[in-house]
């Protein structure tokens, strides 16, 4: 008889590329179309509202524990992982930006984030992972009038890139009866490229026209904590209570900042060296985040969830707090899903489960005094393969969300808010594996 520990090569294989995949990406091309949201702070920012499991459930589970996915929101629900899980997602978004007077189209799509859960012992479940912390994307074209020059005018051009990527390591451990509690710990790190040109055409001029840019290169690097608990109690003979909660600490990311001017003519090209205006270390404040939820499920095939979170924006700060003060923010999301038969043998569908969820956030700008709101709807779908076994097995997941984003009110200035209408798509693979096991050669 011959005892031997192995490890499945062609998961493993799967996993290294995948890591090769996201480490050679980092935190570029993040963007997913034209935000005119993402030119204030740090971009748009992912508030910590999981995989392709979550959204489609409205980016609910923070007290949902999940033994297929990987349970990364939560750290505490790490515990719960039943075999190696690795995971990860490609999301595309097309929307239409609108205020006013105009509007405009733009989609994008990126790979979106991997995630690996290793069951370590019996009490012990650990994650690492890369996934996006906020994108910068946005471009815009304001035409004005030139004070003093009757019928001349400026063109001032808006143009950022980049964001900044969280590579993070998470553990959950059960210390009592229903009780766990996790940690993670992150590496923040990227960069945002922002330019502003201008080019001024003066009537009864006939020099070439000079377009003059203003450019700011900033490099992130840090690390930040993030801490969770869940309760998970019977309130029935087959339902279930579940209690979570998880708060990102806030923390200072550091970062590099490089400003440069230089001159253009129309084509783009340079008419002078850059100049370096500035060029010096700072930070950027990230504030904290606070995340509860309450779950119900009947130990078998339907969940439902609602959480809350809190994010105290108001404390937010930059290199050189420009830009207008920020608003803290609250976002509700109410979502489930259902297998209607994950034993059915007969009726592939049955074992297909469903999942759907509604959210609404405030954003942290107020313009003109008035809160804007981030509302949406969720649905979404998980596809089992039909060789899955007791050793492994493969999920195709689909989410959709719509939502709207902004208003298009005219404020006292005469300047109009922005409205973002956008559908975004997430597809999702989830590979189980049981990788270490002893088998018995006769």
């Amino acid at each position: 008889m011959l005892t031997s520990k192995v490890m499945d090569g062609r998961v493993l294989g799967m996993v290294l590329a995948g890591l090769a995949a996201m480490a050679a990406n980092g935190a570029q091309a993040q963007g997913l179309g034209n935000s005119p949201y993402s030119r204030i702070g740090l971009g748009e920012f992912n508030a910590n509202t999981g995989g392709v499991r979550q959204m489609g459930m409205g980016g609910v589970g923070v007290a949902a524990p999940n033994s297929v996915n990987v349970n990364e929101l939560n750290p505490a629900l790490l515990y719960y992982t039943g075999r190696t899980t690795f995971e990860a997602g490609y999301t595309g978004q097309y929307k239409t930006i609108k205020n006013a007077k105009a509007s405009s189209r733009s989609g994008n799509g990126t790979l979106g984030y991997f995630a690996l859960s290793v069951p370590l012992a019996s009490r012990w479940g650990a994650a690492v992972g890369l996934k996006p912390l906020s994108a910068v994307d946005y471009e815009s074209n304001i035409l004005q009038d030139v004070t003093g020059e009757p019928g001349s005018q400026s063109l001032k051009q808006y143009k950022g890139t980049g964001g900044v990527s969280e590579a993070y390591l998470g553990q959950g451990v059960r210390i009592a009866k229903g009780l766990t509690v996790g940690f993670t710990a992150s590496y923040l790190f990227g960069t945002v490229d922002e330019t502003t040109g201008t080019t001024v055409q003066i009537v009864n001029n006939n020099d070439p026209l000079i377009k003059s840019v203003d450019r700011q290169h900033t490099r992130y690097s840090d690390f930040s904590f993030r801490a969770g608990a869940h309760y998970r109690q019977k309130v029935g003979k087959s339902l279930s209570m579940n209690l979570g909660g998880v708060y990102s600490f806030g923390h200072s990311l550091r970062g590099q900042q490089t400003n440069t001017q230089e001159r253009e003519d129309m084509s783009g090209s340079l008419i002078s060296a850059p100049t370096l205006v500035g060029d010096g270390r700072g930070s950027t404040y990230v504030p904290g985040l606070a995340q509860l939820g309450l779950s119900l499920d009947n130990d078998k095939n339907w969940n439902i969830n609602l959480d809350v979170a809190q994010q105290q924006w108001s404390k937010f700060t930059s290199f050189n707090n420009n830009g207008p003060a920020l608003s803290n923010t609250m976002r509700v999301g109410l979502g489930g899903e259902i297998s209607p038969d994950p034993g059915s043998v007969e009726h592939y569908f049955q074992r297909v489960t469903y999942r759907a969820g509604i959210s609404m956030a405030q954003l942290p700008y107020q313009p003109g005094g008035k809160t804007l709101y981030d509302r949406s709807v969720s649905w979404g779908f998980a596809f089992p393969m039909p060789t899955a076994s007791a050793l492994e097995s493969t999920t195709l997941s689909l989410a959709f969300t719509y939502g709207q984003r902004g208003n298009t009110d005219v404020l006292s200035s005469g300047a109009s808010n922005v409205q973002e209408s956008y559908l975004r798509g997430q597809l999702g693979v989830t590979l189980n594996n049981r990788w270490f096991i002893k088998r018995r050669l006769q």
